[in-house]
């Protein structure tokens, strides 16, 4: 395999670990837990895996470890990171037992039920050591929740003689990670199944889970490329551009991104949604904003957009409540009708008030709306062009507003869409730390009989030595949620909140920075100088910490 030279020199980069996990590991058992919300319904569904205790690892004398082999997937959307999550995997069970081994099942869960899988051994873990990608064992988006996928990876379980299943995964793939641990648990089957928390969305995030892996990299990566832009129209002054980020369910990456580069314009999914704007508010607000810069000569500016937005503007986030469920139970009858068809099948089965609203949106976002759901029975969004939307109708309201002489000023409009350029960039130091010690903790959940646990590693403001490592029962974060038209066990996202402290300083400066030109230029990702460049964390995560 041919590589660049910043990966022969990353390869050589040796994680950090917090002290807790730099020698032989014992766990302290904290109080039982419960679910965020539903606790009978959840109790009900998993009496396996409920209840238990929240776990810190703490050093001790002990060296004595039993043999243990363990299968790896890697589940949902690459996110910078998952190699080295393997690579500690792959380390702490070498240093527990030489003869422990590790395999990974290739392209995602689907690998596990259907038998596809490799070793994963010294050479072939060296080629991929703080690399970003998934591209190691591959990943996929099967979905573990049938009793015969279950039985099926089991057979090669068996086969390999494998004690523990690590699934690396975002919220989706945990609450399946929870369903798999509590059917072994129930069979008495001895197969252990433990999570890691991954998405570059960075909404698998709580008490104990601080920041999913994935979301640092990405952010500064789309930073950089958002600088890159700014400086651009800093200097031709003549174009606004509308930028959509990843984030089909929060704010997250938008915001962190708009901290980091304080551009003149960033939607948040959430507050539009809290505020009940309707998409002309929206378009109001940013033709006032441009407007106002352009009677100050400035004809140009850029705009963040949150991939979800869409779903969060209320009178279209009703629509596609309502849509899910007529696609959920109607389906079959709507599928095989043509276009126009397909539109009046939707437009007779809605209620008054969502008709109004699908009648009102342009043709293209309407049909998109309606097209087949992802395999968590979730719209599409990536697929609408919502900065492209969003800027035509900006530019039909300045247009409008020239007519009635409002505004004077030129409007041209460019769009971006910064998505999978973000999602497999080689980890910054702090999502190589942070994913390394993840596998080790993953490792130690493992040797101490754990299961159905994610694991967490905590402090992470402060040095990598005083970071905190330990485990926590999925089930913990677990509520009901309605999901293609069923009531479904689903890990709680994390929506960015209105009172937090990140957004709140965004909320401060927006203002000014929508009438003064005040960008900043990140720059790339820096691996090696002073480690406050280059083991910072995200702003979020500082605000969130208070440091």
């Amino acid at each position: 395999m041919e590589i660049s030279a910043l990966q022969k020199e990353r390869a050589g980069y040796q994680p950090k670990l917090p002290k807790a996990l730099q020698g032989a590991v014992k766990i302290k058992e904290g109080e039982p837990t419960k679910s965020v919300d539903n606790q009978d319904d959840i109790k009900k569904l998993f009496p396996n895996t409920y209840g238990m205790p929240l776990v810190e690892f703490v050093p001790t004398d002990k060296t004595e470890s039993k043999a243990v082999n363990v299968g790896v997937i890697l589940s949902g959307g690459q996110a910078p990171g998952g190699h080295n999550v393997i690579s500690g995997l792959f380390d702490e069970l070498k240093k527990l037992n030489p003869n422990n081994r590790l395999y990974g099942f290739l392209m995602g869960p689907g690998g596990l039920v259907d038998h596809n899988y490799i070793e994963i051994t010294a050479d072939f873990v060296q080629q991929y050591r703080n690399t970003g990608g998934f591209d190691m064992i591959g990943s996929g988006r099967t979905k573990l929740e049938q009793v015969e996928q279950f039985e099926k990876g089991l057979e090669i379980i068996r086969q390999l003689d494998i004690n523990a299943i690590v699934i690396i995964g975002g919220d989706d793939s945990n609450t399946n990670a929870c369903v798999l641990a509590e059917y072994y648990a129930a069979k008495k089957y001895g197969v252990q199944v433990i999570g890691c928390p991954k998405t570059i969305d960075g909404d698998l995030k709580n008490d104990q889970i601080e920041t999913s892996f994935g979301f640092d990299t990405a952010t500064k990566t789309y930073s950089e490329l958002i600088g890159n832009i700014e400086r651009d129209c800093n200097s031709a002054r003549k174009y606004w551009h509308f930028i959509k980020l990843m984030g089909r369910s929060a704010s997250h990456i938008a915001l962190e991104c708009a901290l980091q580069t304080q551009p003149n314009i960033c939607l948040v999914s959430e507050e539009i949604q809290a505020k009940d704007q309707t998409l002309n508010d929206i378009i109001e607000h940013i033709a006032g904003i441009i407007a106002h810069r352009a009677a100050q000569g400035n004809n140009y500016g850029v705009v963040l957009i949150p991939e979800g937005l869409i779903e969060f503007i209320p009178a279209v986030g009703r629509l596609i409540q309502e849509l899910n469920d007529l696609l959920a139970s109607h389906g079959a009858d709507y599928k095989d009708l043509e276009p126009a068809a397909q539109r009046e099948y939707i437009l007779t089965h809605l209620s008054a008030g969502n008709r109004s609203t699908f009648e009102t949106l342009p043709e293209g976002v309407a049909h998109q709306l309606s097209l087949d759901r992802d395999p968590h029975g979730n719209v599409q969004v990536s697929l609408i062009e919502t900065e492209k939307l969003i800027s035509e109708m900006v530019g039909a309201k300045l247009a409008q507003w020239k007519k009635e002489g409002k505004y004077n000023g030129k409007y041209s409009a460019l769009h971006h869409f910064f998505g999978y350029e973000g999602r497999c960039a080689a980890p910054s130091n702090f999502d190589a730390d942070y994913c390394y010690a993840l596998g080790v903790s993953a490792v130690q959940l493992i040797a101490n009989d754990k299961t159905g646990y994610m694991a967490i590693v905590k402090n992470t403001t402060a040095s990598t030595d005083e970071w905190k490592a330990g485990g926590v029962p999925i089930t913990m974060m677990m509520n009901m949620e309605k999901r293609n038209g069923e009531m479904k066990p689903v890990i709680r996202k994390a929506l960015v909140e209105l009172d937090g402290a990140p957004f709140k300083e965004f909320a401060a400066r927006r203002d000014s920075w929508a009438r003064e030109t005040n960008y900043v230029y990140p720059g790339p990702i820096q691996y090696w100088g002073p480690a406050d460049i280059c083991d910072r964390t995200t702003k979020t995560l500082q605000l969130e910490q208070a440091k």
